[in-house]
């Protein structure tokens, strides 16, 4: 195969995976509290320099990096991915039960059938049950939930639910003026943020060597707001467009490896006064 057919497939392949990326990452344009992905890109002698002492032959370490075929080393590829975990805007919505969280890599913490799971998106409600979930029914766990098993739960007559800066929730019931004091959020901060894994619904997956200690002096939590995503469309727009401009150089260069310098080729040695 040419080098620079293997050089140009590599790098389409590499724009593919970021036109993906991308595409995810604008479909969850209006998804409270999502947090953008993107992607690290880089060449094949990078990531060979960063891991060859890693590799288990003796012949494999720096002193085979001489061999590497510089050609097939400069073919872009996909390095990593990562989450930006940066705050998203705090939409006012006014809604008792809609809680955003103010601290980056501060979580609330939801019960699952697969177990406890964590998400930033505080759009909650009250089931029938007057037990607080999310919108898909997982239930959002208080902070003395490893002790107890309790959930956060509210009577019907409770009226003028308050939610203080550090999660802790009040309420009136009727007869009553004085405020009675409730569940307290159970919130919590990953040791490792790169660790967590996406679940589906919004939710991810702590890694299961974090031990979770409640947090409960934040300071961050605002009742009557929601967390919006951080995806900028514009800047993902833009790098869309300068991503899909990439392919089709790309395509260029494989159309011209494949065609007319082989057609050059054919035409020499068929003619070989030419």
């Amino acid at each position: 195969m040419q080098n620079g057919f293997y050089s140009a497939a590599g790098g389409m392949v590499a724009q593919f995976s970021r036109l993906d990326n991308i595409t995810n990452n604008l479909a969850n344009l209006n998804t409270n509290a999502y947090k953008r992905q993107d992607l690290v890109v880089g060449d094949f002698l990078r990531m060979y320099q960063n891991e060859r002492d890693n590799l288990p032959l003796d012949n494999q370490t720096k002193d085979g990096a001489q061999f590497i075929h510089r050609s097939v080393a400069r073919v872009p590829q996909v390095l990593e991915s990562y989450r930006d975990m940066s705050l998203g805007a705090l939409a006012a919505t006014g809604n008792t039960f809609d809680i955003a969280l103010r601290e980056e890599n501060l979580f609330f913490s939801v019960l699952t059938p697969d177990g406890v799971k964590l998400t930033r998106d505080g759009s909650f409600v009250l089931n029938d049950e007057g037990v607080l979930t999310t919108k898909q029914g997982f239930k959002v766990l208080p902070a003395d939930y490893y002790k107890n098993g309790n959930f956060i739960e509210f009577t019907s007559d409770a009226t003028n639910i308050e939610l203080d800066k550090h999660g802790k929730f009040s309420y009136l019931v009727s007869g009553n003026e004085k405020f009675i004091p409730g569940n307290t959020l159970l919130l919590v901060e990953p040791e490792n943020i790169n660790k967590l894994s996406p679940s589906g619904d919004n939710l991810f997956t702590p890694d299961s060597a974090d031990d979770f200690i409640p947090i409960t002096n934040s300071g961050a939590v605002s009742q009557g707001f929601i967390e919006k995503s951080n995806v900028n469309a514009v800047k993902s727009m833009v790098g869309m467009i300068e991503a899909q401009r990439l392919v089709g150089m790309y395509q260029k260069v494989m159309d011209t490896q494949m065609n007319e310098m082989n057609r050059d080729a054919i035409d020499k040695i068929a003619n070989p006064k030419a």
